[in-house]
Protein backbone atom coordinates (compact mmCIF):
# COMPACT_ATOMS: atom_id res chain seq x y z
CA UNK A 1 0.00 0.00 0.00
CA UNK A 2 1.39 3.37 -0.98
CA UNK A 3 1.39 5.63 2.02
CA UNK A 4 0.41 9.08 0.92
CA UNK A 5 -2.30 11.57 1.65
CA UNK A 6 -5.62 10.03 0.69
CA UNK A 7 -7.40 13.33 1.15
CA UNK A 8 -10.22 14.56 -0.93
CA UNK A 9 -11.69 17.96 -0.20
CA UNK A 10 -14.43 17.54 2.36
CA UNK A 11 -17.72 18.57 0.76
CA UNK A 12 -19.78 18.29 3.91
CA UNK A 13 -19.04 17.87 7.57
CA UNK A 14 -20.78 15.49 9.98
CA UNK A 15 -22.89 16.90 12.78
CA UNK A 16 -21.84 14.29 15.35
CA UNK A 17 -18.95 11.83 15.51
CA UNK A 18 -18.97 9.28 18.34
CA UNK A 19 -15.52 7.86 19.00
CA UNK A 20 -15.61 4.65 21.06
CA UNK A 21 -12.63 3.06 22.76
CA UNK A 22 -12.12 0.24 25.22
CA UNK A 23 -10.20 -2.92 25.97
CA UNK A 24 -10.75 -6.18 24.15
CA UNK A 25 -14.02 -7.84 25.21
CA UNK A 26 -15.22 -4.66 26.91
CA UNK A 27 -18.24 -4.73 24.62
CA UNK A 28 -17.54 -1.88 22.19
CA UNK A 29 -19.07 -3.64 19.19
CA UNK A 30 -22.12 -4.72 21.17
CA UNK A 31 -22.79 -1.17 22.35
CA UNK A 32 -22.11 0.54 19.04
CA UNK A 33 -24.38 -1.93 17.26
CA UNK A 34 -27.19 -1.07 19.67
CA UNK A 35 -26.70 2.66 19.16
CA UNK A 36 -26.61 2.32 15.38
CA UNK A 37 -29.80 0.26 15.51
CA UNK A 38 -31.57 2.91 17.61
CA UNK A 39 -30.62 5.75 15.28
CA UNK A 40 -32.40 5.99 11.96
CA UNK A 41 -30.21 4.23 9.40
CA UNK A 42 -30.42 7.12 6.95
CA UNK A 43 -28.80 9.33 9.59
CA UNK A 44 -25.82 7.24 10.70
CA UNK A 45 -22.89 5.15 9.52
CA UNK A 46 -20.57 2.78 11.38
CA UNK A 47 -16.85 3.25 10.75
CA UNK A 48 -14.13 0.83 11.76
CA UNK A 49 -10.57 2.11 11.54
CA UNK A 50 -9.38 -1.48 11.43
CA UNK A 51 -11.34 -2.19 8.23
CA UNK A 52 -8.80 -0.72 5.75
CA UNK A 53 -6.04 -2.64 7.55
CA UNK A 54 -7.92 -5.93 7.41
CA UNK A 55 -9.04 -5.34 3.84
CA UNK A 56 -5.44 -4.91 2.71
CA UNK A 57 -4.32 -7.90 4.78
CA UNK A 58 -7.05 -10.11 3.33
CA UNK A 59 -6.20 -9.12 -0.25
CA UNK A 60 -2.46 -9.58 0.09
CA UNK A 61 -2.54 -12.78 2.17
CA UNK A 62 -5.54 -14.52 0.57
CA UNK A 63 -7.62 -14.37 3.76
CA UNK A 64 -11.32 -13.87 4.46
CA UNK A 65 -12.06 -10.19 5.10
CA UNK A 66 -15.40 -10.85 6.85
CA UNK A 67 -13.73 -13.29 9.25
CA UNK A 68 -10.96 -10.80 10.00
CA UNK A 69 -13.64 -8.23 10.85
CA UNK A 70 -15.51 -10.66 13.11
CA UNK A 71 -15.19 -11.26 16.84
CA UNK A 72 -13.95 -14.84 16.60
CA UNK A 73 -10.55 -16.51 16.82
CA UNK A 74 -9.79 -16.19 13.10
CA UNK A 75 -8.52 -12.62 13.34
CA UNK A 76 -6.48 -13.41 16.46
CA UNK A 77 -4.15 -15.59 14.38
CA UNK A 78 -3.13 -12.54 12.35
CA UNK A 79 -3.60 -9.72 14.87
CA UNK A 80 0.06 -9.25 15.80
CA UNK A 81 1.26 -9.24 12.18
CA UNK A 82 -1.43 -6.74 11.22
CA UNK A 83 -0.48 -4.52 14.16
CA UNK A 84 3.19 -4.57 13.20
CA UNK A 85 2.47 -3.72 9.57
CA UNK A 86 -0.04 -0.97 10.35
CA UNK A 87 2.32 0.67 12.85
CA UNK A 88 4.84 1.11 10.05
CA UNK A 89 2.19 2.88 7.98
CA UNK A 90 1.20 5.13 10.90
CA UNK A 91 4.77 6.21 11.46
CA UNK A 92 4.64 7.81 8.03
CA UNK A 93 1.09 9.21 8.34
CA UNK A 94 -0.63 8.90 11.71
CA UNK A 95 -4.09 9.62 10.30
CA UNK A 96 -3.84 7.32 7.30
CA UNK A 97 -6.26 4.63 8.47
CA UNK A 98 -8.71 7.12 9.98
CA UNK A 99 -8.97 8.85 6.65
CA UNK A 100 -9.06 5.57 4.75
CA UNK A 101 -12.00 4.41 6.90
CA UNK A 102 -13.92 7.65 6.23
CA UNK A 103 -13.56 7.00 2.51
CA UNK A 104 -14.15 3.25 2.67
CA UNK A 105 -17.50 3.63 4.47
CA UNK A 106 -18.56 6.73 2.46
CA UNK A 107 -19.07 8.46 5.78
CA UNK A 108 -19.66 11.93 4.34
CA UNK A 109 -23.01 10.75 3.05
CA UNK A 110 -24.29 10.60 6.68
CA UNK A 111 -24.53 13.27 9.43
CA UNK A 112 -23.76 10.89 12.34
CA UNK A 113 -20.61 8.76 12.46
CA UNK A 114 -20.06 5.96 14.95
CA UNK A 115 -16.39 4.95 15.13
CA UNK A 116 -16.22 1.73 17.12
CA UNK A 117 -12.49 1.12 17.48
CA UNK A 118 -10.44 4.17 18.49
CA UNK A 119 -7.17 2.85 19.90
CA UNK A 120 -4.57 5.62 19.92
CA UNK A 121 -4.15 9.23 20.94
CA UNK A 122 -3.31 9.96 17.33
CA UNK A 123 -6.77 8.65 16.32
CA UNK A 124 -8.38 11.13 18.71
CA UNK A 125 -6.04 13.84 17.46
CA UNK A 126 -6.87 13.26 13.80
CA UNK A 127 -10.64 13.39 14.27
CA UNK A 128 -10.48 16.44 16.56
CA UNK A 129 -8.13 18.26 14.18
CA UNK A 130 -10.43 17.63 11.24
CA UNK A 131 -13.90 17.81 12.81
CA UNK A 132 -13.55 19.80 16.02
CA UNK A 133 -16.64 20.15 18.19
CA UNK A 134 -18.56 17.47 16.27
CA UNK A 135 -16.39 14.87 18.00
CA UNK A 136 -17.68 13.17 21.15
CA UNK A 137 -15.59 10.54 22.95
CA UNK A 138 -16.80 7.44 24.79
CA UNK A 139 -14.76 5.00 26.86
CA UNK A 140 -16.25 1.53 27.39
CA UNK A 141 -15.06 -0.16 30.58
CA UNK A 142 -15.62 -3.69 31.90
CA UNK A 143 -14.10 -5.49 34.86
CA UNK A 144 -11.34 -7.94 34.01
CA UNK A 145 -13.38 -10.85 35.36
CA UNK A 146 -16.28 -9.95 33.07
CA UNK A 147 -13.97 -9.70 30.08
CA UNK A 148 -12.60 -13.16 30.88
CA UNK A 149 -16.14 -14.53 30.98
CA UNK A 150 -16.58 -13.12 27.48
CA UNK A 151 -13.51 -15.01 26.27
CA UNK A 152 -10.67 -12.58 26.87
CA UNK A 153 -7.27 -14.14 27.55
CA UNK A 154 -4.23 -11.96 28.11
CA UNK A 155 -1.97 -12.18 25.05
CA UNK A 156 1.57 -10.87 25.24
CA UNK A 157 2.34 -8.51 22.39
CA UNK A 158 -1.32 -7.59 22.05
CA UNK A 159 -2.77 -6.65 25.45
CA UNK A 160 0.44 -4.91 26.51
CA UNK A 161 0.91 -3.14 23.16
CA UNK A 162 0.05 0.40 22.09
CA UNK A 163 -3.15 -0.74 20.39
CA UNK A 164 -4.60 -1.75 23.76
CA UNK A 165 -2.81 0.60 26.15
CA UNK A 166 -2.26 3.98 24.47
CA UNK A 167 -5.54 5.45 25.73
CA UNK A 168 -5.29 4.07 29.27
CA UNK A 169 -4.04 7.38 30.67
CA UNK A 170 -6.64 9.53 28.90
CA UNK A 171 -8.96 10.76 31.63
CA UNK A 172 -11.29 13.15 29.81
CA UNK A 173 -14.16 11.43 28.00
CA UNK A 174 -17.55 12.85 27.15
CA UNK A 175 -19.07 9.60 28.42
CA UNK A 176 -17.73 6.58 30.26
CA UNK A 177 -19.84 3.45 29.88
CA UNK A 178 -19.59 0.73 32.53
CA UNK A 179 -20.45 -2.54 30.77
CA UNK A 180 -20.44 -5.26 33.41
CA UNK A 181 -23.46 -7.19 32.10
CA UNK A 182 -25.96 -5.10 34.06
CA UNK A 183 -28.52 -4.53 31.29
CA UNK A 184 -30.59 -1.88 33.07
CA UNK A 185 -27.47 0.14 33.93
CA UNK A 186 -26.18 -0.20 30.37
CA UNK A 187 -29.54 0.86 28.92
CA UNK A 188 -29.52 4.06 31.00
CA UNK A 189 -26.03 4.93 29.79
CA UNK A 190 -26.97 4.27 26.16
CA UNK A 191 -30.08 6.44 26.54
CA UNK A 192 -27.93 9.33 27.82
CA UNK A 193 -25.90 9.19 24.60
CA UNK A 194 -28.98 8.86 22.39
CA UNK A 195 -30.59 11.85 24.10
CA UNK A 196 -27.47 13.93 23.47
CA UNK A 197 -27.50 12.92 19.80
CA UNK A 198 -31.16 13.91 19.53
CA UNK A 199 -30.34 17.34 20.97
CA UNK A 200 -27.49 17.80 18.51
CA UNK A 201 -29.46 16.60 15.50
CA UNK A 202 -32.95 17.76 16.58
CA UNK A 203 -34.17 14.30 15.50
Amino acid sequence: MEVNKISEKINSSPSCILLFSGKRKSGKDYITDIILERIKRENAVMLKISAPIKSYWAETHDLQFDDLMGAGEYKEKYRQDMIKWSEGVRRQNYGYFCEAAVKMFKAHEKPIWIVSDIRRKTDLKWFKENYGSAVKTIRVVADEGIRKQRGWIFTEGVDDAETECDLDDVLEWDWKIINNSNESELEKQIQDILSAIENIMHL
